[in-house]
């Protein structure tokens, strides 16, 4: 009877299917089937659920006790019938058998391809030149199949989490570079209501004197009611003086100023608050929040490059839920897709049309400009990491790239069409609050 060979697995690392092999003496062709039953009797094997017949050392088949007790031990007259008969008529003539230098994981494909529910035999093992080496349990490989995937997830969720990590990393480096970009407009933006303020307050400053005086006088004139005629004419000289010198009107003017300069503050106000939202840390974090008020952020941290090329913005805000989102990443996406059209027009006539409406539980927000537009080959590629068109020096390529990650981790959807010289419209749609696709 010829032997079987052994299934060619890839190689193993020393001590992995080896570690699993039990050396089990087999039985020969000679044994007769109650020999076979005595043997699952013994301690040494009551784990197995079945026993190798080897010839010579090679291996002829194997005998399970499942086959021995649906043959032999339940049936009528079975031991009656087959005790004495070689244990070869009762064998699996076609075992599986591995190769002692087998992966566990290779081990395992095999054994999930031929080893069929309920299990009722294990493997053999041989050795290089197809010697019997031992026995193998099957339940001892998914064991250790299971330790292994458990080993393998637990390298992958420290992965992942390094990986999260440095996408976070990257986000933010990207929108600090993106704010060193924009530093020059910023400190435009800052220094124009601050000029105003500063002159406002130096101006208020001056006439505080010429009222203060007229206060003093009219508290003169009060004092010397009760006093001599000489003492109230000096106090009536001194305060028509300083009426003479107190322009009433200035009172209009103070509060004039003094409201100017409140605005002022309040637009660096808000281009800080703006500024502070868009560079937060916290950034990952999540909450419920009204887009429109994110557009409103963009345009005022990026409003200086559209005065700068004279851009008219126009808004067409529809009705639309609030959206479940960090704020800070969505705002950078926005300010990346409102730059962006910004620098694409070159022209004096520029457009850029911010239209947001609901549909199919998404919100959606189009930015659309009127500039040079994308090249149908380039198109396709403007999500790809460093990609970019701009010269060297003027671009990363990982802003769209960048914005398409934080839109997909938000369970939306960016999209863009281009019509060169005509312009490009940029698409977000993103989950409104409570839908299922939503961020927690």
């Amino acid at each position: 009877m010829s032997s079987l060979p052994p299934v060619a697995l890839a190689p193993a690392p020393p001590g992995d299917l080896a570690a699993l092999i039990a050396p089990v003496p087999p039985l020969t062709p000679a044994c007769t089937v109650q020999q076979a039953g005595e043997r699952f009797l013994e301690p040494a094997v009551a784990g197995l659920l079945s026993l190798p017949i080897v010839e010579r050392g090679r291996v002829l088949g194997c005998v399970t006790r499942h086959e021995l007790m649906m043959r032999v031990y339940m049936q009528p007259y079975g031991r009656e019938l087959h005790a004495r008969r070689p244990v070869t008529a009762l064998m699996n003539a076609a075992p599986l058998v591995i190769a002692v230098d087998s992966a566990i994981e290779a081990a395992g494909q095999l054994i999930g391809a031929r080893i069929q529910s309920p299990i009722t035999e294990d493997f053999v093992v041989t050795d290089a030149a197809g010697d019997y080496v031992g026995m193998g349990v099957v339940l001892d490989v998914l064991r250790a199949l299971e330790a292994r995937v458990g080993e393998h997830t637990r390298e992958l969720e420290s992965a992942y989490r390094r990986l999260k990590a440095s996408q976070n990393q990257l986000i933010q480096s990207e929108k600090l570079a993106s704010l060193g970009q924009l530093v020059a407009g910023l400190a435009h933006e800052i220094n124009t209501p601050l000029g105003y303020v500063q002159n406002n307050v130096e101006m208020v400053r001056n006439h505080l004197p010429a009222a203060a005086e007229t206060l003093a006088a009219y508290a003169g004139v009060l004092d010397a009611a009760g006093g001599d005629d000489a003492t109230a004419a000096q106090s009536a000289q001194r305060l028509d003086d300083a009426l003479a010198a107190f322009d009433p009107a200035l009172c209009g003017d103070l509060a004039s100023l003094l409201d100017d300069t409140l605005h002022g503050v309040h637009q660096i106000a808000d281009l800080v608050a703006s500024l502070k939202d868009y560079s937060r840390i916290d950034q990952a974090r999540s909450e419920n929040v009204d887009l429109h008020g994110l557009i409103e952020s963009a345009l005022r941290i990026g409003g200086h490059l559209l005065r700068r090329r004279d851009v008219q913005v126009r808004r067409q805000f529809g009705e639309i839920a609030p959206v479940t989102c960090a704020p800070a990443q969505i705002n950078q996406v926005l300010l990346n897709l409102i730059g962006n059209a910004a620098q694409a027009i070159e022209h004096d006539r520029g457009i850029i049309a911010i239209r947001t409406q609901a549909s199919g539980g998404y919100a959606m927000i189009a930015v659309q400009d009127n500039g040079k537009g994308i090249p149908p080959d380039v198109l396709p590629r403007i999500f790809e990491p460093f990609f970019t068109t701009k010269p060297v020096g003027q671009g990363t390529g990982l802003g769209l790239s960048i914005c398409q990650q934080i839109v997909q981790a938000h369970g939306g959807r960016i999209a863009a069409t281009s019509t060169p010289g005509v312009g490009t419209r940029f698409v977000v749609a993103l989950p409104v609050a409570g839908r299922s696709g939503a961020r927690a």
